[in-house]
This record gives C-alpha cells, sequence and structure tokens, in this order.
C-alpha cells in the first residue's frame, strides 16, 4: 500500500468519523478519507440526538471537528447513498467502503391504535426539538395537559425533561427558535414514563434519572409499590452498581412530591401499553399490569388502568434500515459481519466493504464506544488490503460533477456554523442556536446573507 489507501466513509456521525480517524491514525496519514453525509451538516446524533441541554455530550462534536480537520479527510455533504451515489459508484471510486448510518428507526409497540394522530415515535420529537431538518416543521399537540412517554431508556428521560422544562428553561441551548416558540404555548401539565419491567431494569444511567428529580419547575413522583423488589432484583441491585444508583434515586422520589410546580412527572414501572384509545386522534393510553412469570420474563395479569393522555410519544428501541445492495439481517436490523467485515449470506467477507457503528452491533453503547468499535473495523479494513492492488476506475469528483450534483464542503460547513453563532448572539440565546430548516441551511453555507 505506498499509494495513499482511498476509503469512502457513509455516514458523519460518531462511527464515521472516528473510523476516519482511524484510517489516518493506522496508516501513518497514507490514506485519503471521503466522508459523505445526506445532510449539510456533520456530527449526527452529537448534533440531532444528544439533549440541547446536555452541553457536556455535545463538546464532544470539537473532538470530532478535528478530524475533519485533518487534511487527510474530506467532507461531502448533501451527497445521499442511493439518490447520488450507489454502492457500484463507491467501489468504482474507492479501495473501500466503510457504512456508518446508525440506527435512528423507532421500533413499533404493534399495538391497536399506535398509528392514530398523536401517537409519535420518540425521534420524531427529539429530532424537533434537536434542529433536524427532516423534522423542522413538524408539529405536536402540546395543547393536551397529559402526555405518556414509553420507555425507561436515556432517550426517554430525555423526551420527558424536554417535555417538563419550561421554553425559559431552554432558552440558552441552541433549540430552533421555532421550537422555543411552541414549548412556550405548551399546557402540558402531567408527563407519565412507562417502562414494561421494574425498576431494576430500566435503562437510563443514574446521571440522566438524577436530573429528573432537580428540574426546578417539576415535581416527580413513584409509586412505592412499584418499588418493591422481586428477588432476583434485588440481587440484582447488590451486585450491579448502576442498579443500585438508580434504585436509590428511584427510592427517593416515593414519597409526597414537592408542591407549587407547574408540571408534573410521573414514573410507572410494570406497566404494558395495550392499545392506545381514540377515534380521530389519541384520546387515551390503555396499560396492563405486568409481573414476572417464574422464568423471569415479563406477563401481563389482566388488571388494566387507562390513563387520558392526549400524546403518546414511543421510546422502545431502534433499528437500522437495509441498504441497497448490502446484505441484512432483518432480525437482529444489523448488517452481517465479523469485526466489521459485511458478511455474504453464505458467511464469507464480502470484498472492500465495511460496517461500524450502530448498523454493526445493534444501537447499544455510548457514544465513545463507536472508537474502539472503528478502530477495529478499521483494522481488519486494512489487513484485508495489505499487498492487493484495487486501483479505483475514476474518481469521486469525476462522478459528482458529471451528475450535476453540489456538495456541502466542509468550509461551506462553517458558513452554517458561524451563522448560527451569530443567530445567537443576535437573540442573546447562547453559544448557538440552531438553523433547521433546509433551505436556511444551504442559504447559510452558501454563505448568503
Amino acid at each position: 500500500m505506498a499509494s495513499p489507501v482511498l476509503v469512502a466513509v457513509i455516514g458523519s456521525g460518531p462511527a464515521g468519523i472516528y473510523a476516519a480517524e482511524a484510517l489516518v491514525k493506522q496508516t501513518d496519514g497514507n490514506v485519503r478519507v471521503d466522508v459523505f453525509d445526506r445532510l449539510p451538516t456533520p456530527y449526527g446524533l452529537v448534533r440531532y440526538g444528544v439533549a440541547p441541554d446536555h452541553t457536556s455530550i455535545k463538546s464532544i462534536a470539537n473532538y470530532l471537528q478535528r478530524v475533519l480537520e485533518n487534511p487527510a479527510v474530506r467532507f461531502f455533504g448533501c451527497i445521499e447513498l442511493g439518490r447520488d451515489l450507489t454502492r457500484a459508484d463507491l467501489l468504482d471510486c474507492y479501495d473501500a467502503v466503510i457504512y456508518c448510518t446508525g440506527a435512528m428507526v423507532d421500533r413499533h409497540m404493534r399495538i391497536p391504535g399506535e398509528e392514530l394522530p398523536g401517537s409519535i415515535a420518540a425521534t420524531d420529537f427529539v429530532n424537533w426539538y434537536c434542529g433536524h431538518p427532516d423534522a423542522a416543521d413538524h408539529s405536536f399537540d402540546l395543547s393536551v395537559e397529559e402526555v405518556a412517554v414509553i420507555g425507561v431508556g436515556n432517550v426517554a428521560v430525555d423526551v420527558v425533561r424536554i417535555l417538563a422544562k419550561t421554553a425559559d428553561e431552554l432558552r440558552s441551548t441552541d433549540v430552533p427558535e421555532q421550537v422555543i416558540e411552541a414549548l412556550s404555548n405548551s399546557r402540558v401539565k402531567r408527563v407519565h414514563m412507562i417502562g414494561r419491567r421494574g425498576p431494576a431494569q430500566a435503562k437510563f444511567t443514574t446521571k440522566e434519572a438524577r436530573e429528573l428529580g432537580e428540574l426546578p419547575n417539576a415535581s416527580i413522583h413513584v409509586s412505592a409499590e412499584d418499588m418493591d423488589l422481586d428477588p432476583a432484583s434485588a440481587e440484582l441491585a447488590e451486585k450491579d452498581r448502576h442498579v443500585r444508583g438508580n434504585v436509590k434515586v428511584l427510592n427517593a422520589w416515593t414519597g409526597e412530591p414537592a408542591a407549587g410546580r407547574a408540571r408534573h412527572i410521573d414514573v410507572r414501572f410494570w406497566r404494558a401499553p395495550a392499545e392506545i384509545l381514540g377515534t380521530d386522534r389519541v384520546e387515551g393510553l390503555k396499560l396492563e399490569k405486568t409481573a414476572l412469570d417464574e422464568s423471569g420474563r415479563v406477563t401481563g395479569t389482566g388488571e388494566f388502568e387507562t390513563l387520558p393522555v392526549g400524546l403518546v410519544l414511543r421510546s422502545v428501541g431502534y433499528q437500522s434500515v437495509p441498504l441497497t445492495g448490502v446484505p441484512f439481517d432483518e432480525r437482529s436490523f444489523t448488517v452481517p459481519n465479523d469485526g466489521g467485515r459485511i458478511l455474504a449470506a453464505d458467511g464469507s467477507p464480502v470484498p472492500r466493504e465495511y460496517v461500524a457503528g450502530w448498523i454493526k452491533r445493534g444501537p447499544s453503547g455510548v457514544v465513545g464506544t463507536n472508537k474502539s468499535d472503528a478502530a477495529e473495523t478499521v483494522r481488519n479494513l486494512l489487513a484485508d488490503l495489505e499487498g492487493t492492488d484495487t486501483a479505483p476506475k475514476r474518481t469521486v469528483e469525476e462522478l459528482l460533477e458529471a451528475r450535476g450534483l453540489p456538495v456541502v464542503t466542509y468550509a461551506d460547513w462553517l458558513n452554517l456554523d458561524a451563522a448560527e453563532i451569530a443567530l445567537a448572539r443576535s437573540l442573546d440565546r447562547g453559544e448557538r442556536v440552531k438553523l433547521a430548516r433546509w433551505e436556511a441551511m444551504t442559504s447559510a453555507c452558501r454563505g448568503d446573507g
């Protein structure tokens, strides 16, 4: 590999940028990495998934930025796989391709009424308040007084926290102006967070949970009955520091909730959504009380209750979507792979194609998990290319020019970045305010105005 290795990375979230970093480090810079994204902005979930009030996590973008500024790495924004470039195009232009397209489609609960207006995937709501251009013009009925959030993971906690905060509490964040306006008109008074299993099985981190109890304008409560731990859960709490921390925080919420708060959070365990009620829109949520059977599996008890909610946000897990022509496992919703090497149906490696991130391993781990994950993929990619000469047939620049496809470069993204910082300054709203609509973003990328 005397000449530079040419690698295309599809997706500019943490997995994609960590893959680019690993390629630079593991080749001592003898590489050219082109990072593609269908959006004009890099950073993926760091920009569009991390809650706006979690500024310390969002600062990871500063690290990722340094990778994109490496001379061996280029950013190609507004280029979509399948629409602008095909898998065959990439293999013609590069020695290898790494797919890092994530897992941002919500799983369904598969219960009656799930398709009613007012039954929403949590990611749609997250994309909206995080300023994703696909969700810029979405609207959510915040005139209702009660909302149910299904799930007890970190995303569910983020959604509950945003609903429970006032617009003024979010003005110093990068939330788009139209979101602040909508939240300022919210009439939500009660938010129910619902888990099928018990407190010992909750997926949120103790830090996330603790933040819910520290909101100045929202009280919080969990039933003491829901906190009764079965023997297996009690044993788990003794052995697992994370579970023990969660249980301690939750137990502190079993007392009388603080009075005089504008909003209230009701954490409910051992409840399974059975049906979303309503005719033309969501009017209620029917829950079945659950318990563990002899084998430790969750089962319904036949005891039901109904919550008078007007909005249901489901956060019950995420899955990747298939990429055209790339093998895909419909059971795990991942690309079959061995250490990042994509595997064909017969189990043999697919030459020159690799995966990293959630599409490789499923939606697990924290942002930093993607670093070691990407490094493993890159080690295997470089080992496979050692001693080979793939000789790409053409350059991607020629291909894009022939198709008349405009590209957002890293310099163009910096124009958008500067525009958001300037907007925040003009509104006296913190470090940045996101531009969320496609037209405003692409105009800012061109340096217009």
